[in-house]
């Protein structure tokens, strides 16, 4: 079995807000998501999972996160994913 990261976009049920994350349990940081245990994502509960890519090697998987969390990525972000 090959061990995966995950490179997740989050979206409020209610908002336009989003949030991008790195998680080697997807599943696992959904529920902390929406049981507000994520200071950042508190505040908009619940959430879902609105796009997930998954990385063998967990260094490209933050280098990705890294690159959604800037300018050009949120925009790549919004048209492709």
């Amino acid at each position: 079995m090959t061990d995966f990261s995950y490179v997740y976009i989050l979206e409020p049920l209610d908002d336009e807000a989003y949030y991008v994350g790195l998680t080697d349990d997807l599943k696992k940081r959904l529920a902390k998501h929406n049981a507000g245990d994520v200071s950042h994502t508190a505040k908009k509960c619940p959430w879902q999972i609105k796009s997930a890519v998954a990385f063998r090697d967990r260094k490209r998987a933050a280098d990705f996160e890294r690159y959604l969390k800037t300018a050009s990525g949120r925009a790549f972000a919004k048209k492709r994913l």
